[in-house]
């Protein structure tokens, strides 16, 4: 929203024209904006329009925005994200976990917050963001705030159990996290920027190709339907208000189908009551 503020603030709603705003599509491009936050971005003025019409009768037209997507979409500039199907083989993560936690200059628990990022299928933001009082000892569970929803992020804090469900143990990580930090301040307490920065460097130095941190999220909860929770609990852990977001998780093998059979898995209603 700070590119928004910065070339359209100051510019009266009915000088949005078709023109202006093609011209900022193709500036945030240059900026390097993806099709699909540009999408977003054209979105948020479109609502701001219509808005400013229906409620404030302000004599402007939304048709202008429409005409602009369309335009800045035959120019390959607006479109829907690309879906990543990468996953982190498990030799990948042992090589990843063996380098963190063998490395002396390496400052940051990269190692725990890697197996954290798996477990708890967190964004690298909500890992370094929360502080030991968010955390419930007894429930085994953590409220994550302001937690990214494309529809609503203000005040959607959301309890997010700490499980062992990935071959990575939540609880352990954390209960680690408490003795070093002795319960005080935040959880993991480093900056966000230097996790990504810390995990790209790392994979660059063991050769590992096309790996992001949000990879491990991607890994996390393909693990969780692995591990055979159903669809509606795996979205009270990652976090989806809309299912259907989660749909590409669920192509489950026929060998992981077996393994589901001797699974002993908690009751919705127990659950649930681990989040209340």
């Amino acid at each position: 929203m700070a590119s928004l503020k910065t070339e359209l603030g100051s510019v009266k709603l009915p000088a949005l024209n078709r023109e202006r705003l093609i011209e900022f599509g193709r500036k945030r491009a240059k900026q390097g904006a993806g099709p699909a936050t540009l999408a977003i971005d054209l979105s948020f003025i479109r609502t701001i329009i219509t808005h400013a019409a229906a409620v404030h009768g302000v004599e402007v037209s939304a048709e202008e925005a429409r005409l602009a997507r369309v335009a800045l979409s035959h120019l390959n500039l607006v479109g829907k994200s690309k879906e990543r199907d990468r996953r982190p083989t498990q030799d990948e993560l042992d090589e990843l976990i063996e380098y963190f936690e063998t490395n002396r200059r390496q400052f940051i628990p990269m190692g725990r917050i890697v197996r954290f990022a798996v477990a708890t299928t967190l964004r690298q933001e909500e890992i370094c963001k929360p502080e030991w009082p968010l955390v419930d000892m007894k429930k085994r569970l953590v409220v994550i705030q302001d937690r990214k929803d494309p529809r609503n992020k203000d005040g959607n804090d959301q309890k997010v159990p700490l499980l062992n469900l990935t071959g990575y143990d939540a609880w352990e990580v954390v209960l680690q996290q408490r003795i070093v930090t002795r319960g005080y301040g935040r959880i993991f307490p480093h900056n966000h920027r230097s996790v990504s920065a810390a995990f790209t460097r790392a994979c660059d130095e063991l050769k590992i190709e096309d790996l992001h941190f949000h990879d491990l999220r991607h890994e996390g909860t393909s693990r969780l339907f692995e591990a055979g929770l159903p669809i509606e609990k795996v979205a009270l852990v990652t976090g989806h208000k809309d299912w259907r977001q989660l749909q590409r998780y669920t192509n489950l093998k026929v060998e992981d189908l077996l393994k589901l059979q001797y699974a002993q898995q908690p009751s919705m209603e127990e659950f649930i009551k681990m989040l209340a």
